[in-house]
């Protein structure tokens, strides 16, 4: 079985690790992990109890000649601004920003390709300047590249969660964004029986909600996460709102009483079930909100290696049926029926 070597960068508590796994799984492939880092302690405690890495590390503080050689480089950097001044100079830019240490990665290793997320808002960041010089720097590392804004809706996630996807492979890239839609799985499938009453919401906090809560958005009877804005106006969907780590605690609330819990915050981004639960309430939940939605890094993954790797490098004869259809983490099973049409 051929091996495909990756590394994990500001690996968080493992999201781009099940999302590769599942990918070169299913394309009959094996995926190593052979690096992975984080500067947050609790979050590499919570990967190396999933996977046993240990990730605690600062990456500005390693030598990019001590990473291991690897075929694809995962990273979901942080949104910085760049310091320009005068004449562009493209990789030198990009010093004293974390992007920076991708780069001099990327730079080093030469890596066959990249997948990089981060929040919507880096397409408009800086009057676009952000993007630019990412993507201007990542061109003069010889690298073909391409981005898109995905919606975790879209690939079976019932929550609201728009991300920006960098996808880079060297010289010839080949890629496009058409994947087939699945559908949303209900938060009936996600939100747990039995919850503690350490999840409710005062009385208080409960019955406000329901003053200012729409009546046509509650009267059908199913589940519902009530979100409210900056503004105090509430919105009851049958999906989340983004998760948000420094959120307040009654931002979303399921049915406008009571707060997540862990295994249907980790749901929501599709984690599977047996991903453990290593920290206190208040930790999963910054976990979660910085998390990226698996299925949607998994159809990326899927569709960079298949078109890649795959097509360019192996011969015809191979007999591994391949599908962009994205398989689900959300429980053991796989996803919902995917629906034939192409997300825009």
């Amino acid at each position: 079985m051929k091996k495909i070597k990756f590394i994990d960068l500001f690996c968080g508590i493992g999201g781009f690790h099940y999302a590769i796994e599942d990918a070169a799984h299913r394309l009959g492939l094996e995926a190593e992990c052979v690096f992975a880092s984080d500067i947050d302690k609790d979050a590499s405690e919570a990967y190396k109890e999933n996977f046993g890495i240990d990730s605690h590390s600062d990456i500005t503080k390693v030598e990019a000649s001590d990473i291991p050689s690897h075929d694809i480089l995962l990273g979901g950097f942080p949104c910085q601004a760049f310091s320009i001044i005068g004449a562009r100079k493209g990789f030198d830019d990009t010093r004293g920003t974390l992007f920076f240490d991708i780069a001099r990665i990327l730079k080093e290793k030469q890596p066959k390709g990249f997948v990089l997320e981060n929040v919507k808002q880096l397409k408009g960041h800086d009057g676009g300047r952000t993007l630019m010089v990412i993507l201007d720097t990542l061109r003069d590392l010889g690298y073909e590249v391409d981005y898109k804004v995905l919606n975790a809706k879209d690939f079976g996630l019932p929550q609201k969660r728009e991300r920006i996807f960098i996808v880079g492979w060297k010289k010839n890239l080949n890629f496009d964004w058409d994947f087939e839609a699945i559908d949303m799985k209900p938060l009936s499938k996600v939100l747990e029986k039995n919850v503690d009453s350490f999840y409710f919401a005062s009385k208080k906090i409960a019955d406000s909600r329901k003053l200012n809560v729409k009546a046509e958005q509650i009267n059908h009877k199913r589940p519902t996460i009530w979100h409210e804005n900056k503004s105090g106006n509430i919105s009851a969907y049958e999906y989340s709102c983004a998760l948000r780590a420094g959120a307040s605690y009654n931002y979303l609330l399921v049915n406008g009483e009571r707060r997540m819990t862990e295994r249907e915050m980790l749901r929501l981004q599709g984690f599977p079930e047996h991903f453990n639960i290593t920290h206190p309430y208040a930790t999963m939940r910054r976990f979660a909100g910085n998390s990226l939605p698996i299925p949607v890094a998994n159809a990326v993954i899927f569709k960079l290696i298949d078109k890649n790797i795959r097509i360019n490098n192996e011969p015809k004869s191979s007999k591994v049926k391949t599908s962009n259809k994205v398989s689900t983490t959300l429980s053991v099973k796989q996803f919902s029926k995917s629906v034939r049409k192409k997300v825009s």
